[in-house]
């Protein structure tokens, strides 16, 4: 003897408006979870900016990075000290 549950008139009466809308509703759930799937992996491993200064040798034409707490530095191949670049 086959149990029949109560859900499944429901389920054959359904219009072809609720389905689609449905189908749309769950779609747009999707397209929700992944972007904001993709939003929490890119604030995670995102570029983030560093307070390093940018320094490009004058002599050899190294260009280096230093502590941003410092005006000129000494550059690592030829030892000539620089003035910190400016975008």
């Amino acid at each position: 003897m086959m149990l029949m549950l109560p859900i499944a008139p429901l389920l054959l009466a359904m219009s072809l408006e609720t389905v689609v809308c449905g189908y749309v509703a769950l779609l747009l759930l999707g397209l929700l979870a992944v972007g904001w799937r993709s939003e929490q992996l890119r604030r995670r491993f995102g570029f983030s900016p560093s307070d390093d200064s940018v320094f490009r040798c004058d002599e050899c034409g190294f260009v280096y990075t230093d502590d941003s707490d410092v005006d000129r530095s000494r550059c690592p191949q030829c030892g000539k000290a620089n003035e910190a670049i400016t975008f």
